[in-house]
């Protein structure tokens, strides 16, 4: 909001995300912004607001005692459940020690049936029977490699391949599920080996990514981009929005269920 406030000159576009986007729907200062009718301007002037969420009276908690680990010493701590919980603190403070080398074992053990830790100074956890497991995330990439997307992500990709692999044409053509994956030969690019991109090395200063001359960045050799699944190829069905996508497979529930979890979450 800031940002906004400060700035010489606004460029609004829109109205919404995705296919409804794509055009200038302001462009002017900051005063001139307040006084039109953008999304932006609404949320700017105070007319339309995003809703807080109100207090509510806790009743469930997880609670760590006598929790004595590095450079914590007899700690007792609650975590209000069912809610979003932030722990902070400068470098070297204990939050991992706190999570992941005491809750978070503690919680696989009871929750996961993973292997018995060692009990920790006789640490204390009530209220893990008011759950029933425990994911740990860490910050390790979601995909294997930089070619991943969320197709892959969801094991989406591999059902549309098979989709694309039982029309009429593509088995004529003997093409397998295989032929539409850009990570192998066969169906992609190979100017761009299915990456739709090509760097070019600057030397002394960053690499820069172009669009690939022959493919046009669609990743897939012409022949590849012939079959077509309701009207559409392989790389058409890939540039769509989650939401486009989820619409798009309605009547194939092993596609859809895996995309409808994204849009649920606003991904």
């Amino acid at each position: 909001k800031m940002t906004i406030e400060e700035a010489d000159f606004i460029v609004d576009i829109g109205p919404k995300a995705g296919k409804f986007g794509g055009e200038v729907v302001f462009s002017g200062t900051y005063k001139e912004l307040l006084k039109s009718k953008s999304e932006t301007a609404l949320y700017m002037n105070g007319k339309k607001q995003i809703s807080q969420l109100k207090n509510r009276e806790q009743k469930e908690w997880l609670e760590l005692k006598n929790v004595n680990i590095n450079n914590i010493q007899d700690l007792s701590v609650k975590f209000p459940l069912q809610n979003l919980v932030a722990i902070t603190g400068v470098s070297g403070s204990g939050k991992s020690s706190l999570i992941l080398q005491t809750l978070l074992p503690f919680a696989q053990e009871e929750l996961n049936r993973a292997k018995k830790v060692k009990k920790l100074g006789g640490v204390q956890i009530e209220g893990l029977e008011k759950l029933d497991k425990v994911i740990y995330l860490d910050q390790s990439p979601i995909g294997r490699t930089p070619r991943s997307n969320p197709a892959t992500y969801t094991g989406a990709m591999d059902e549309i391949r098979n989709l694309f692999a039982a029309t009429k044409e593509a088995k004529m053509r003997g093409y397998k599920a295989g032929r539409f994956s850009f990570n192998v030969k066969g169906g992609r690019c190979e100017k761009c080996s299915g990456d739709g991109e090509i760097k070019i090395e600057m030397h002394f200063l960053p690499d820069v990514m172009v669009v690939c001359d022959t493919c046009g960045g669609k990743r897939y050799n012409d022949a590849t981009l012939e079959i077509k699944y309701k009207g559409k190829n392989i790389s058409e069905i890939l540039n769509m929005s989650v939401l486009e996508a989820s619409e798009f497979f309605t009547a194939v529930p092993k596609i859809k269920q895996k995309l409808d979890t994204l849009v649920k979450v606003g991904l």
